[in-house]
């Protein structure tokens, strides 16, 4: 029951502090393997004040240095027996049923996976769950396994800080956790250990999230071009021979650009209008909505940044206008023009007005635009409460959508 009552209410919560927490020096941590990874995860512990002791098949194998003095090298069972809960297994999934021999030495401790999935949707058991299979008798943690070997050598500095763990005992993920923070990482409660499946395969995958939404906007930019070469270049062509594809390069993409940034921007927050009319329709809120339209809410962010990236490249692109051959021969003949017609001062009061007004709510809407990209970057809503970052958004598209 202490269990059911202690395990967070919702996963991907931060693991909570589990009193008496892990003093420096106090514990020693076994890491069985002596490859990369296991090197940097003994750098990283030996540098945080932890006493570390490396288990190996053969100690002598391994290189003079590989190691820092303070790390101890020992036979596998040694470092099992000298561990006091935790066990790292720094090894290759394939080859944990060597360890069967040890099985009564490892019972009782710890065990830290840190292993990846070789391959998305292999439809079997994840390695931890297989390792927990093999030593009922032990604590198996996931973990560590998105953090890379360059991250815990480097430090916290680059690379992410989240250490994902997911176990089914509350009391082995809290130890695990306590050795993150120590290490100044930011340790998160992603569930039991069937979550392993998903954290196993997390370094497979490749900006999950950000498919859907980059294609959508590459679908966009080529209906959009398709539709200016079509209208302004190719029909033109056949119907008076006109000659336009020069504009291929630039000005149709700067054409472009600003189109598909527009319907980025709507489809940001036409899921959020449509999530309201189909609550009210329901009757209820406590109803999950459907598959597509979830999905749709939950890539409102990249979407978002996207329409950000097309208005960004198409301020550059408008920058970049006037260094074009082109425009500098179209401004030589029309004052070669201007000169053969006798006029002198060819002042175009509405198109001066017109230009200006559109270049200040351009200027104005990518300004605005920026601030939305900015206030959803995680560094910066987290230092916002949940009004000042629903003030910004709110009152930032209402004032976008009138310019």
């Amino acid at each position: 029951m202490s269990d059911e009552m202690s395990s967070p209410l919702l996963l991907g919560a931060e693991v909570p502090d589990d009193p008496p927490a892990m003093a420096r020096g106090q514990q020693t941590v076994a890491i069985l393997g002596s490859g990369d990874f296991s090197r940097s995860l003994a750098v990283r512990l030996v540098a945080c004040g932890v006493s570390v002791v490396v288990g190996s098949r053969c100690v002598k194998r391994i290189a003079p240095g590989l190691f820092p003095d303070a790390v101890e090298l020992s036979s596998q069972e040694g470092a099992v027996v000298k561990a006091q809960r935790l066990v790292v297994l720094a090894l290759f999934p394939e080859h944990y049923p060597s360890l069967l021999g040890i099985r009564a030495a490892l019972a009782g401790k710890v065990l830290v996976d840190v292993s990846n999935a070789m391959e998305l949707g292999s439809g079997v058991s994840s390695n931890a769950e297989q390792l927990a299979e093999l030593f009922p008798e032990s604590v198996v943690v996931k973990g560590f396994n998105v953090i890379s070997a360059w991250t815990l050598q480097t430090g916290t500095q680059d690379g992410s800080r989240q250490v994902l763990l997911c176990s089914d005992s509350v009391e082995g993920k809290s130890e695990v956790a306590q050795l993150a923070r120590l290490m100044g990482f930011h340790p998160v409660d992603s569930g039991d250990l069937r979550q392993s499946r998903v954290l196993e395969t997390m370094p497979l995958r490749l900006f999950p999230s950000w498919r859907g939404p980059l294609l959508a906007t590459f679908l966009l930019f080529l209906f959009f071009y398709a539709y200016g070469f079509l209208r302004d270049l190719l029909l033109p062509y056949l119907a008076h021979g006109r000659d336009g594809f020069h504009r291929l390069a630039l000005a149709l993409p700067n054409e472009s650009l600003p189109n598909v940034a527009l319907v980025a921007l709507a489809l940001v927050y036409l899921p959020g209008l449509l999530a309201a009319w189909l609550q009210l329709w329901r009757g209820t809120k406590y109803q999950r909505f459907p598959r597509w339209l979830d999905g749709w809410l939950l890539r409102r962010k990249q979407l978002g940044l996207l329409g950000f990236l097309c208005a960004a490249l198409h301020a550059v692109y408008s920058l970049c206008l006037p260094l074009r051959t082109a425009t500098r021969h179209r401004l030589i003949n029309a004052a070669y023009s201007q000169v053969k017609a006798g006029v002198e001062e060819p002042w175009d009061e509405s198109g001066v007005w017109r230009s200006d007004l559109y270049l200040s709510c351009g200027v104005l809407a990518l300004g605005i635009l920026s601030l939305l990209a900015i206030t959803s970057l995680p560094t910066v809503g987290n230092v916002l409460t949940w009004r000042e970052f629903t003030f910004v958004q709110a009152n930032s598209r209402n004032t976008q959508t009138h310019t």
